[in-house]
């Protein structure tokens, strides 16, 4: 029975582009005022995480430490605080992912290895079978080291990424239009010019331990990925 999953798609829309629209076009006294407009945003990715924790029954670290940045950034607001709170916000959340996935490196269970080199996605029995037959398993201990501080690496450029846009965009006092209006932008933008180079950087990191993986076992591609008995 094929696992259910989360929609990319529905993420995007009720994370980033719904809450932009409505903190950028409804926050003026004619619609929903600055303090509507900021709870209506909030509400949108705290409803649809409840929703997909129900619906496929799951639950994480970095799913609560979403949750706690939405509810900071709704009491900076809401209490009209100095913006610059938001800034350190948004780059204290990634910053403290990057710190649990470097600390997990002197750990038996690095994070990488359970969310990119795991048995979900790789053929792990038969990779290991080989590594153990060439004497290669502490050879592919080190990539695994070396993948996961990558990995924590993409996490401090989410960090200091969030924290220049955060101080760039956000200029405005908190609980007035302006402020809304800015917040809306910071959200569209983090998307394109953070979450995607994210992403293209574990693309790297997967590439990077494929490499090794073939040049350790001398498997072909069909034979490390995990396919569909």
């Amino acid at each position: 029975m094929t696992e259910k999953k989360a929609s990319p798609f529905n993420d995007l829309i009720f994370n980033v582009i719904v809450p932009s629209i409505v903190l950028m076009k409804l926050s003026g006294d004619e619609y929903l005022g600055s303090v509507g407009a900021l709870v209506v945003a909030l509400a949108f990715p705290v409803v649809f995480g409840g929703y997909e924790l129900i619906k496929y029954k799951k639950f994480n670290f970095i799913s609560l430490l979403g949750f706690v940045s939405v509810l900071l950034t709704g009491g900076i607001g809401l209490l009209e605080l100095d913006p610059k709170w938001l800034a350190v916000k948004e780059a204290l959340i990634p910053g403290l992912i990057g710190v649990g996935v470097f600390i997990s490196t002197f750990t038996k269970f690095p994070v990488v290895s359970k969310l990119l080199i795991n048995d979900t996605v790789l053929n792990m029995s038969l990779i290991h079978e080989k590594l153990s037959e060439r004497q290669k398993r502490p050879q592919f201990e080190r990539s695994l080291v070396v993948a996961n501080y990558l990995f924590a690496s993409t996490f401090l450029f989410s960090s200091i990424m969030n924290y220049v846009l955060a101080k760039v965009i956000v200029t405005s006092p908190s609980g007035t239009q302006a402020f809304n209006e800015e917040l809306g932008r910071l959200t569209l933008v983090s998307y394109p010019m953070i979450a995607i180079p994210s992403m293209i950087m574990m693309m790297g990191i997967f590439y990077y331990m494929w490499r090794q993986i073939r040049q350790m076992t001398d498997l072909e591609t069909a034979q490390i990925l995990k396919t569909e008995g």
